[in-house]
């Protein structure tokens, strides 16, 4: 399991690394690290590959935002059940169940404000489990899968005038 944790870290990191440079960072031999993203793959640790795309430089970009989602619950369904059809929706990037003042956390792509808006009122909060959705549309992102997005102005000296 060590070996997988190396390769692993080395995956979340660059996703696109081939496997004989992952063999060089790792220490590992090339069917070792063949075999561990197999076993990581196999095992559902490993769910995909993508790439973290910066939609603010996309000519026709995507709309993004942070939909917080309250449940009320009944005997025969659990938040399992609830995630599941939420997750299904296409227009859903990510769904976490989390703990404070709401249950669900989605993140939404749309093509449009609106898009996400009618996905949310026509689709998300007429289940009959949800009691509550508030939307926060993502403005400016920063970081993204553990990527900064930075401007490529790395100088951080503040500038001096007469």
């Amino acid at each position: 399991m060590e070996a997988e944790r190396e390769v692993l870290d080395v995956l979340a990191r660059n996703a696109r690394e081939d496997i004989e440079d992952i063999a060089a960072q790792t220490g590992l031999d090339t069917a070792a690290v063949a075999a561990a993203i197999d076993s990581l793959e196999e095992n559902r640790v490993v769910h995909g590959y993508q790439a973290v795309v910066d939609w603010d430089r996309v000519e026709e970009g995507k709309i993004r935002a942070v939909v917080e989602i309250n449940v009320e619950l009944d005997r025969e369904t659990g938040y399992e059940e609830v995630a599941d059809r939420i997750a299904k929706f296409p227009a859903v990037d990510a769904l976490h169940l989390v703990s404070g003042d709401y249950d669900f956390a989605v993140e939404v792509l749309g093509e449009t404000m609106q898009d996400v808006s009618r996905f949310i009122s026509e689709q998300v909060a007429p289940m009959p489990e949800v009691t509550q959705t508030v939307t926060h549309y993502i403005m400016e992102t920063y970081k993204d899968g553990g990527i900064r997005f930075a401007d490529g102005d790395d100088d951080d000296r503040l500038s001096v005038s007469p």
